[in-house]
């Protein structure tokens, strides 16, 4: 089972020497060697679909990269 969650195109400016990315999170439960859901993250390139890094990630994982998120937002003044 796969429930996607959310997705989005980064707001990165095209032409830059960095390529933007898109994103996408979802749940999975398909993971022969887990014993529970996971939180699916994939990062790729935008427009190289299928050629991403997924991250399949135990809740705690999950909360981990959510704080280090809030975090950053809190240094740009932006929480």
């Amino acid at each position: 089972m796969k429930k996607s969650i959310d997705f989005a195109l980064d707001d990165h400016p095209d032409g830059d020497e960095e390529p933007g990315t898109a994103w996408a999170v979802a749940i999975r439960d398909d993971c022969d060697a887990c014993d529970d859901l996971r939180v699916e993250l994939t990062i790729e390139e935008r427009g190289a679909h299928g050629t991403g890094i997924v991250a399949h990630l135990a809740p705690a994982s999950a909360r981990r990269i959510q704080a280090a998120i809030a975090a950053a937002l809190r240094e740009l003044g932006e929480a």
